[in-house]
C-alpha cells in the first residue's frame, strides 16, 4: 500500500507503478507489444481518457518492458513478473534509465505543489542527453501534461522536438484536447476509453487486498456509479463515499426546493468525511449539470445560467477545500444558485 503524499496517487491506495494488473485494455496493451516487436513505437505517446481507468498503469507497464528490452517468453501483453529486477527498480523509483515528472513535494516538505514545476522539467535535457546507463531505452513519464505550466510545457516541447535515439516520453492526460497544440503534434495520440463495470468490479476485487479501508458490500454499487473510472469508484466505496453521493442525489432530486433538513444533513455529513467527500459532492453536482444542460430542449437562458453555476460550483468547491471553509454554508450556496438556474 503506498503511504507516498503525491498528486499521481489516491491515499492509502497502491501506486500505479507498483500494479502487476491492467483491466480492461487488453487491444491496446497487444497494440503497443507488436508496435515494439515491430520497431514502430513512437518517441512520444499522449495517453489520453478520464481520470482513474489505468492510464498511468499502463504506462508504467509499457515502460517496464521498453527498459527490460521487451516482454518475458510467451508474454501477449505488457506484464513483467513482480520479481524481475526491472520491475523492482521502476516500482521503487530507482532505475538509472527512467525519469518521472509528477507533482510531489520537495525533500522535507509536506504541500503537494498544484503544478509539475518547470525546474523539474528542465532535467529532461539532461537525462537525456546522458547515455543509457543499462544501455537500450530512456524512458520519461510526465503525469499529468494537464499539470505543465506553460513555462514546463515550453521546456518538455525542446527534447520532443529533437529527441535522441531510443527515447520514448509517455504524456498522460485527461483532457488530450487542452494540450499545447505543439505538444499533440509531436506525439502519437493513444485514447483510452472508461472501463466497463465489470472490469471496474474486477479492479476493485483484486486492489481489495491491498487497501483496508474498502467496503466490501459497497463494492458492487461503487462499480455501477464510477463512470467507468476505478479511482472514483475507491472513492466511492471509502468511508461514507456512498452516502455522500447518495445524499446528494437526494437533494438534487429535490431542485428547485430541496428540503433544507435534508441539505442540513448533506452538509455535515460533509464537514465530517475525507477531502475526498467534497470531490464526490462536485462530481454529483457537475453531472447533474451537464445532464440539465444537454436536455434536448433546454432554453438558451437557462443554459447560459447552468454554464455559470457550473464554474461557480468548481470555484466555490476549490475555495473551501484550499482555506477550509465551512462545508453546510457551501451546500446551500451551490443549492441556492441550482434552483434559481433550474426555475
Amino acid at each position: 500500500m503506498s503511504t507516498e503524499i503525491a498528486g499521481d496517487v489516491l491515499p492509502g491506495a497502491p501506486h500505479p507503478r507498483e500494479q502487476d494488473r491492467l483491466f480492461g485494455h487488453a487491444a491496446v496493451e497487444a497494440d503497443l507489444l507488436g508496435d515494439f516487436r515491430a520497431g514502430r513505437l513512437p518517441h512520444a505517446l499522449l495517453i489520453g481518457g478520464p481520470e482513474g481507468i489505468g492510464k498511468a498503469t499502463l504506462a508504467y507497464r509499457l515502460a517496464r518492458v521498453v527498459l527490460a528490452g521487451g516482454p518475458e517468453a510467451g508474454a501477449h501483453d505488457l506484464s513483467l513478473s513482480p520479481s524481475h529486477p526491472v520491475f523492482r527498480q521502476v516500482a521503487s523509483m530507482s532505475h538509472p534509465d527512467m525519469l518521472v515528472l509528477r507533482r510531489a513535494p520537495e525533500a522535507g516538505e509536506e504541500k503537494i505543489p498544484t503544478i509539475i514545476p518547470a525546474e523539474m522539467v528542465r532535467r529532461v535535457r539532461s537525462f537525456f542527453g546522458a547515455t543509457a546507463a543499462a544501455g537500450g531505452w530512456r524512458v520519461c513519464i510526465v503525469d499529468a501534461v494537464d499539470e505543465l505550466n506553460a513555462f514546463g510545457a515550453n521546456a518538455l516541447l525542446k527534447t520532443l522536438e529533437e529527441p535522441p535515439p531510443r527515447a520514448l516520453f509517455l504524456l498522460i492526460t485527461h483532457a488530450p484536447g487542452k494540450v499545447l497544440a505543439t505538444i499533440r503534434s509531436r506525439s502519437r495520440l493513444l485514447r483510452l476509453r472508461a472501463l466497463g463495470e465489470g472490469d471496474v468490479l474486477a479492479a476493485l476485487d483484486h486492489l481489495s487486498t491491498e487497501i483496508d479501508d474498502l467496503n466490501a458490500a459497497e463494492l458492487p454499487a461503487a462499480a455501477q456509479a464510477s463512470g467507468g473510472s476505478v479511482r472514483r469508484a475507491l472513492t466511492l466505496a471509502r468511508g461514507e463515499g456512498m452516502e455522500v453521493r447518495l445524499a446528494t442525489l437526494k437533494a438534487l432530486d429535490q431542485l428547485p426546493r430541496p428540503r433544507p433538513e435534508d441539505l442540513h444533513a448533506l452538509g455535515t455529513r460533509l464537514q465530517g468525511d475525507r477531502a475526498d467527500g467534497l470531490d464526490l459532492f462536485v462530481e454529483a453536482v457537475s453531472d447533474y449539470v451537464a445532464a440539465q444542460a444537454t436536455h434536448a430542449d433546454v432554453p438558451r437562458h437557462r443554459l447560459v445560467r447552468l454554464g455559470e453555476v457550473w464554474e461557480k460550483v468548481r470555484r466555490s468547491a476549490t475555495e473551501a477545500d484550499v482555506f477550509n471553509l465551512d462545508r453546510k454554508a457551501l451546500v446551500f450556496r451551490i443549492f441556492a444558485d441550482l434552483a434559481e438556474a433550474v426555475r
